[in-house]
């Protein structure tokens, strides 16, 4: 998959900090370390309270859960489903969700519209019927699954039939400590020259801790400067129930066996920055446990990474972890067995640092920013299998055959998205978007598209208006004394560079030329005379293709009412001449193309050489337009036999890989104005029906088979992503509908009226 991510809104489900528990611990560490390994994501968290009054919770949770609330997971969705996230991070583990062996999070599941990456902290052998069927739904509304033991995989695939392809296995993240003398701590916490043991995580009885303070009169017999902690706060369920009765009873234990000057309780959840004390100081890490079905201690990982000497029972993250000699099992609930292990390693200090060495050495790589980069590569994997089978669906079910009729003209978005300056350059959804104001490109776009409307329906009272505001923004953007358009313009109408690009003046010109060529309205066309003829000249030293593409379309327009003019007959010819050029040069017997990368507005290189070896009844600039048109039709038509435009995400550099996504609603308008262009000279009924396929795009018959256009708005959304839409209906990708259905209704001579 390479270096290259694209996932850049993630939502993470589970406990978060301030609540104690491991799973809370484990999302905000992973969080975290996705926030900071990769800074260009937003990460946000949505956590499951277990009390009424929730938790004071870090900023960034943004929405809660209540835990046996099942409207609660359906707001939730819905939350996400608002916010374009593009990939779910669920940790799963049966008893943080509601409902019978936490069935209320399938709810959550089935209403988002992302991939979801589900963690398993708990993988069973032996489920109940409850949980079987979770795992079961589960399965099926996951796109992939994550363990971090090998153990969990093997039951994933033989007790629950998860197909191997689907499964990661990512350890748990360790923080990134130095292997370093473990003497460098003991002093933050007065127990300088003494052999520390130490055994951290929410105190219960689970824990076998009890088995421990057990062992300790064997280990002070040979080692008298042992010093046994017990770190951390009683587990708040158990708490609730109980209150410190356990506690007690360990506290209890060692004075009975003599042993409580050398058993230190510290009652505390820690900061990871004081856990990292803790662990710095230790000698040797004990994890007692009483259970074998542990498939993840967050505990274990983290000792193991620091490069501690550990002593555990064999539940089976243990096993996997300190296999080859990377630590010592003992058996289940066996006090000496303990001792004996404690006071192995330190009659033998020589082994017990070697074995240390291999622990370090195998635990970078489970350092957080590692781990990070792991969880990254599966969530694009989720993201393009997401993709993947709609693909695949789509090809067989033969979108095709399906029926799209063409929709009415609905202009709402169009009056909304404009305003007495111009139109805005982008929407949060349907809503304009001031901070990223205007620009010369898409008001050049708009007032194309009214000219087109008047030619079509005749002068109507509030197109007029729209036509009048655009182009008194290109009037604007036009520098006399450069006679050069700038582009970009703040809300506050101040100019932000010098002058625009050469595409975008090159579109100004098209806009102008499409209004002297086709409008009745004297007033704008005297106007635009005088843009047309002052911002011509520096096409001349222009460089970019495209622009001389967009040049030589507004020439055209221009000479369907000047065909007299020699001087603008003359720059068609010269920038025809650089194309023609260019595709001789760049172009092989399997590369029909200009350039040696495909990237954006494509088609209207090939729509440009259609005009001009049309008009000019040159058949080998015809032939070009035309061999290059169909080559980039080729290219862009799926299996099912859609549109599937080259994606933005990397382009299409020859020998290269061809990008899929996101396909941008700009290349769907430049083919289908390229393929009617096609279709008008040459009366081939293949060119229309491409022109046909490619303006369906738009409303379904696409990769997705979703409908870009908005029915309810009038908008066009953004960009087909690849597992879902970009829900934002800026200017760009709204226009190219409207001239894309406005250019095919004249070409099959229907009406688009408003």
């Amino acid at each position: 998959m390479g270096n290259t991510f694209h996932t850049r809104h993630i939502a993470f489900l589970g406990d978060y900090i301030p609540r104690r528990c491991g799973i809370a611990t484990f999302t905000a560490d992973i969080c975290e370390a996705i926030a900071t390994e990769f800074p260009q994501a937003q990460c946000i968290v949505g956590s499951v309270n277990d009390r009424p009054e929730g938790y004071d919770y870090p900023a960034r949770v943004r929405f809660e859960i209540a835990e046996e609330e099942l409207d609660s997971y359906r707001r939730a969705a819905e939350f996400l489903n608002i916010n374009n996230v593009e990939v779910v991070s669920v940790q799963h583990e049966f008893g943080i969700y509601g409902g019978p062996a936490g069935s209320h999070l399938l709810t959550f599941l089935r209403e988002v519209r992302m991939p979801v990456v589900t963690t398993l902290h708990t993988v069973l052998r032996d489920p109940n019927d409850e949980q079987r069927e979770v795992m079961k739904q589960l399965d099926a509304l996951s796109s992939r699954f994550i363990v971090m033991a090998e153990r969990g995989r093997v039951f994933l695939e033989t007790v629950y039939g998860v197909a191997p392809e689907k499964i990661d296995l990512i350890p748990h993240g360790v923080i990134d400590m130095p292997f370093i003398d473990s003497n460098f701590y003991k002093d933050l916490f007065n127990v300088e020259g003494k052999t520390v043991l130490l055994t951290f995580g929410l105190l219960s009885p689970n824990k076998g801790i009890e088995h421990v303070i057990e062992a300790m009169p064997a280990i002070l017999g040979q080692h008298p400067n042992v010093v046994y902690i017990v770190l951390g706060a009683t587990h708040p369920n158990l708490l609730a129930a109980e209150g410190e009765a356990y506690r007690r009873k360990l506290e209890q234990l060692a004075k009975e066996r003599g042993v409580a000057g050398s058993v230190i309780f510290d009652d505390r959840f820690v900061t990871i920055d004081e856990l990292k004390e803790f662990i710095g100081a230790a000698d040797i890490y004990i994890t007692p446990y009483l259970n074998e079905a542990q498939i993840t201690s967050g505990t274990l990982a983290y000792t193991f990474g620091a490069g501690k000497a550990i002593i555990s029972t064999p539940y089976w993250h243990a096993q996997e972890l300190l296999a080859e000699e990377r630590g010592i099992l003992v058996p289940f609930a066996n006090a000496q067995a303990i001792a004996d292990g404690v006071n192995h390693f330190l009659s033998n200090p020589t082994q017990m640092t070697a074995m240390r060495k291999r622990a370090w050495k195998c635990g970078r790589e489970m350092i957080w920013p590692v781990i990070a980069r792991r969880y990254m590569e599966s969530f694009e994997r989720a993201r393009a299998s997401l993709s993947v089978p709609t693909i695949a669906m789509v090809a067989a079910q033969s979108l095709q055959h399906l029926d799209y009729p063409m929709p009415v003209l609905k202009l709402d978005h169009l009056f909304k998205m404009s305003d007495h300056t111009g139109i805005f350059q982008h929407a949060i959804y349907n809503v304009p978007n001031y901070h990223e104001a205007y620009c010369t490109d898409d008001n050049a776009r708009a007032f194309i598209f009214t000219v087109l409307l008047e030619e079509m329906n005749g002068p109507q009272q509030e197109i007029d208006r729209l036509a009048s505001t655009y182009l008194a923004f290109l009037w604007y953007a036009f520098d006399a004394n450069t006679c050069r358009f700038r582009n970009f313009m703040s809300h506050e109408r101040k100019w932000l560079e010098l002058h625009g690009s050469e595409d975008s003046h090159a579109r100004a010109l098209w806009a102008v030329g499409t209004a002297l060529g086709r409008s009745r309205n004297e007033g704008h066309r005297n106007l635009c005379g005088l843009l047309f003829q002052r911002g011509l000249g520096p096409v001349a030293r222009f460089s970019s293709p495209r622009a001389w593409a967009f040049s030589i379309i507004a020439i055209h327009e221009y000479l369907r009412a000047f065909s007299g003019d020699r001087v603008v007959s003359q720059m068609r010819d010269m920038l025809t001449i650089m194309l023609a050029d260019l595709f001789r040069a760049n172009s092989a017997p399997d590369w029909k193309w200009f350039e040696r990368i495909v990237t954006y507005d494509n088609a209207k290189l090939s729509h440009a050489m259609i005009l001009s070896g049309y008009w000019t009844s040159q058949g080998e600039i015809l032939e070009i337009g035309l061999e290059s048109l169909r080559w980039l039709l080729e290219a862009q038509t799926a299996e099912g036999g859609h549109f599937a435009p080259i994606g933005c995400n990397g382009f299409w550099p020859r020998g290269g890989e061809r990008a899929r996504f996101d396909q941008q609603p700009l290349e769907a308008h430049s083919m289908v104005s390229a393929c009617l262009e096609a279709f008008a000279v040459t009366r081939d009924e293949f060119w229309r029906n491409a022109a046909r396929r490619c303006f369906e795009w738009f409303l379904g018959r696409n990769d997705l088979g979703q409908s870009l256009y908005d029915a309810t708005t009038g908008g066009c959304r953004d960009a087909l992503l690849r597992d879902h839409l970009n829900q934002n209906q800026g200017a760009e990708s709204s226009l190219a509908f409207y001239l894309s259905l406005a250019e095919l209704a004249r070409a099959e001579g229907t009406q688009i009226g408003i």
